[in-house]
């Protein structure tokens, strides 16, 4: 049985863990808000630019004269996937669901015979892959921890993966990061960036489609428009990755700070049974000793 001078250490141990945890909690509650805001304010404008591109590259899809980014190599054995996670863990289930999702992926194109290679933005989902795919890990990017993601980040590694494209290192490319829903819903998404992927464009409800005349031609359109919604798309999943990693962490310390507090009552009552055994005890050895004279 642990003495009272291990049970106190044990005590004052956990309270402190649990002001640590409550603390992050609240600093992760006040990122949380602007971090949610930028995402949220990020989407209209990445699906608005994919259904103008998804309306151009109809016309130009299949032609000669489309880019790389469209149509890609026109082959499909290798496939490069881009691991979005944090620079940081104690943020619950987060890097790790982006990660099963991206493992359940490569696992299944290997048992189709494809080439895999990952690409890893985010220190944790480097460290959680090299494990299993060491060999297949063909660059890393960390972010700053401290700083907010901004788009000349996204770019930048828009920017290497398009020359990893042009260089024929890879045929497929898709990301992996975690859609932000609420503070305890963040799902793992995977969205294919090469060849490029639009929604499909929406039915005229009443009357003749409308016919639009582009200057200069569609295909010039799309070759300067193509990288830049690469990077846009790139940086919306950062945002969303962003939101959904303070939020993860966020629910993940309040979890914390209540078993803590849990811990702590049940250290008190044991430390307080014991005390009170000890006293007990001490006692009857003076009353013994008392009758014995």
């Amino acid at each position: 049985m642990a003495s009272l001078k291990d049970l106190r250490n044990r005590i004052a141990s956990v309270k402190a863990t649990q002001k640590i945890t409550k603390a992050m909690q609240m600093v992760a509650a006040a990122k949380l808000r602007r971090a949610q805001m930028a995402a949220e304010a990020a989407r209209p404008y990445a699906d608005r630019l994919e259904s103008v591109l998804g309306n151009i590259a109809s016309a130009v899809a299949g032609g000669p004269e489309a880019p790389l980014l469209l149509t890609g190599t026109g082959k499909n054995q290798t496939h490069l996937l881009i691991v979005l996670t944090a620079e940081r863990g104690l943020c619950g289930a987060f890097n790790s669901s982006i990660v099963r999702l991206t493992r359940e992926r490569a696992l299944a194109l290997q048992g189709q015979g494809k080439t895999v290679k990952i690409f890893c933005v985010g220190r944790k989902g480097h460290e959680a892959l090299r494990r299993q795919f060491e060999r297949q890990i063909v660059e890393v990017v960390e972010l700053r921890a401290n700083k907010g993601v901004t788009f000349a980040d996204a770019q930048a590694i828009a920017e290497k993966i398009s020359s990893m494209l042009a260089a024929g290192e890879f045929d497929v490319a898709t990301q992996f990061f975690s859609r932000f829903h609420s503070v305890i819903s963040q799902v793992p998404t995977a969205q294919q960036l090469i060849p490029a992927t639009f929604p499909e464009a929406k039915a005229p409800a009443a009357g003749a489609a409308a016919v639009y005349e582009y200057e200069p031609e569609g295909a010039e359109i799309l070759a300067d428009l193509l990288p830049r919604n690469l990077a846009v798309q790139i940086f919306k999943a950062l945002l969303e990755n962003g939101a959904s990693e303070q939020g993860a962490r966020m629910s993940a310390m309040d979890n914390a700070t209540r078993n803590a507090g849990d811990m702590i009552k049940k250290q008190t009552l044991v430390y307080n049974r014991t005390r009170q055994a000890q006293i007990t005890k001490e006692l009857i050895e003076i009353i013994s000793g008392a009758e014995a004279l």
